[in-house]
């Protein structure tokens, strides 16, 4: 039996979860604490991945909706979902770091792409991935993503992205039929 699911509540964010969804985030990609988990992105940035203004905007903003998922009254995940026409935007997803690699994500991805289909009627899913996380990559292929080969460029310079630690990030465009 998948116990997986079992006591999660999802709902959307509100102003008073700012600081616990920036703590998620933080920790699921960012220093020491992200090396927990496997989304760490800790060798290729530093600095931080999000700040309170960022997600707050998330939570303001028209047409988006940051899911927060909680298990015992303590948020545990999160991800943006937001509505580009006929397709939904897929983004600022974490996962605690102590709680990857036991299927957590995938029970929370397909409860996002069923929102973004039911909520907007969206038919397709996108999503940036910095494109040298290989292993990133491969996870959402194996949930029917697929690579475009279409790039758009890291902000360096803009501290609020992170410091990268090397001169060849980009973001790559995975696209997912919502169907």
């Amino acid at each position: 039996m998948d116990t997986t699911a079992t006591g999660l509540t999802f709902r959307d964010a509100t102003d008073a979860d700012v600081d616990a969804l920036v703590a998620l985030i933080e920790s699921a990609y960012r220093g020491d604490d992200s090396r927990a988990g496997w989304t760490t992105e800790a060798d290729i940035l530093q600095g931080q991945r999000t700040d309170p203004e960022g997600v707050l905007a998330v939570i303001k903003s028209a047409g988006s909706r940051l899911l927060t998922v909680e298990r015992d009254g303590a948020v545990i995940a999160c991800c943006q979902l937001e509505h580009r026409g006929d397709h939904a935007y897929f983004g600022m997803f974490a996962v605690s770091p102590a709680l990857q690699g036991g299927g957590l994500g995938k029970v929370i991805i397909a409860r996002a792409e069923h929102e973004a289909r039911e909520t907007w009627g969206v038919t397709e899913m996108h999503m940036t991935v910095i494109s040298v996380r290989e292993d990133l990559i491969a996870w959402y292929e194996r949930r029917g993503y697929r690579r475009t080969g279409r790039m758009t460029p890291f902000p360096y310079g803009d501290e609020r992205f992170g410091v990268p630690q090397r001169a060849d990030l980009q973001f790559e465009l995975l696209v997912k039929p919502l169907v």
